[in-house]
């Protein structure tokens, strides 16, 4: 794990962590003293990108108040679990975990375990880690993670128990990160989400969206790339909606356009985008650029207008297609990944054939798919016609093997091409292999060594539906 450095973000209102830092650090420097070395601190990440730069800062706060990284549960003094509520399957896995720590505790009465992130901001799950998992030390929602210092004080001095919602709407600036990678990294530029689709739990647990200013955003790249980044990608829950509406009228494309500038050798990604905020010139902005790779996150979930609008997604096919559509115009060599829900409320066997239909036309190269799972206090959860979980299996089914066909034939026509990949060194899945990806961020596999981090050209062999698999000619 890296050492702990500065991610620059802004503060905007007075908070001041150096008290608690200071209180924490006497604790942690009496252990060290006592034990010989100092405590540790495990952090479990759950969910999307955003949960684990969430975690880089928890990690780096953690560092800064003189803890140091554990390699499992087992041997930390600290605990955090950074958990996610999209889907029920999430929080109940986050549950599961949590309750296996309970033996921990046992063993260790000074234990502190804090469960963080966007389940901690449900008030039913709060209330059920509080009344039923007693040996859980505090809860920390996503908009007040940089008071970690503030909580871990007030556990450790006063041995109190806290579960409330410090809900700030906020965006917190100069918070320490451990980067997980020292080639890849994540950069959030914005927090929180406007849209409330009816599924979508995310607008209650993070809020309402606001923006990073665009200097911060651009020194703190700056700073990535001059180290060595390699593999830059920007967040947000809606990240084409940054500083939508400012009054100078600066946004997400503008952004984009002078992180372009920046030199070096490195690629620029974002996600994750809103097709109603998608616009004809943030593609041209991504068209024209050195580093901005042409690979778009954008998520469809269904193919019926009628279930769109049910979703309040607040556009319809035709538009989908028509960005979609100058997209591939503009830069035909763009990687277009998609969300698809299945089995929302009320969905036809029409409805559903509308999606499949879509997904013929729009022929994404990859798809996150699900069953539909409703939220607690979400407005779908609420509404009527279930469809059956066998129906919904059923579709579910159909609809990957329709599009594992469409992206074996996306990848086909890469077979006896060069693609330039940054490398992951060797792959966790096979041993004889090293991975890396490419531009339009396709997994490709390769049997030269090649150290992490490192640019080379792959002539693709063979490709499957999910990865491509080839030999290296040079490397960069």
């Amino acid at each position: 794990m890296k050492q702990a450095v500065a991610a620059t973000t802004q503060q905007d209102t007075p908070f001041d962590p150096a008290p608690y830092i200071a209180a924490v650090r006497e604790i942690t420097g009496a252990f060290a003293v006592a034990r010989g070395h100092a405590p540790r601190v495990f952090v479990l990440t759950f969910g999307c990108q955003q949960n684990v730069a969430d975690s880089e800062k928890l990690s780096g706060m953690a560092l800064d108040m003189g803890y140091e990284p554990a390699d499992g549960a087992e041997e930390a003094d600290l605990i955090l679990v950074n958990t996610c509520a999209i889907r029920e399957h999430a929080e109940d896995k986050a549950l599961s975990v949590i309750g296996q720590y309970k033996h921990l505790k046992d063993k260790n009465p000074a234990l502190v375990i804090g469960v963080c992130g966007c389940m901690a901001a449900e008030e039913h799950r709060r209330a059920q880690l509080k009344k039923s998992y007693p040996y859980v030390s505090f809860v920390l929602v996503t908009s007040a993670l940089h008071r970690l210092p503030q909580y871990l004080s007030e556990t450790l001095t006063r041995q109190k128990r806290i579960f409330r919602a410090d809900d700030e709407m906020t965006v917190a600036e100069n918070v320490p990160v451990v980067r997980g990678s020292s080639y890849r990294a994540w950069v959030s530029i914005m927090y929180g989400c406007n849209n409330f689709c009816s599924y979508c739990i995310v607008p209650y647990v993070r809020g309402r969206e606001r923006s990073r200013e665009p200097a911060a955003v651009i020194e703190e790249v700056r700073g990535l790339v001059a180290a060595g980044y390699r593999d830059i990608t920007l967040l947000g829950q809606n990240v084409n909606s940054y500083r939508r509406g400012a009054a100078d009228g600066y946004e997400f494309a503008d952004l984009l356009a002078d992180l372009d500038r920046i030199e070096g050798d490195f690629l620029l990604r974002f996600m994750t985008s809103h097709p109603k905020d998608a616009t004809r010139r943030l593609v041209d902005v991504m068209a024209a650029g050195r580093h901005i790779a042409h690979a778009f996150h954008l998520p469809l979930q269904s193919g019926s207008d009628r279930i769109l609008a049910a979703m309040n997604r607040h556009y319809d096919r035709a538009k989908y297609l028509d960005i979609l559509g100058y997209m591939r115009q503009k830069m035909p060599d763009i990687a277009v990944t998609s969300d698809v829900i299945v089995g929302f409320p009320g969905e036809t066997e029409q409805d559903f054939e509308d999606t499949l239909s879509l997904l013929e036309t729009a022929r994404f190269d990859m798809i996150y798919s699900f069953i539909f799972s409703p939220r607690k206090g979400t407005p779908a959860e609420r509404m009527p016609d279930p469809v059956p979980r066998a129906v919904q299996n059923d579709r579910f089914d159909r609809l990957l093997a329709l599009q594992n066909d469409i992206a074996a034939g996306q990848n086909a026509p890469l077979v006896g091409r060069a693609v330039r990949v940054l490398s992951d060194g060797v792959s966790k899945n096979d041993p004889a292999f090293y991975a890396g990806r490419n531009e339009q961020n396709k997994i490709v596999f390769f049997k030269e060594p090649v150290p992490a981090g490192t640019f080379v050209n792959v002539s693709i062999d063979r490709a499957e539906a999910f990865a491509l698999w080839g030999t290296v000619k040079e490397e960069r």
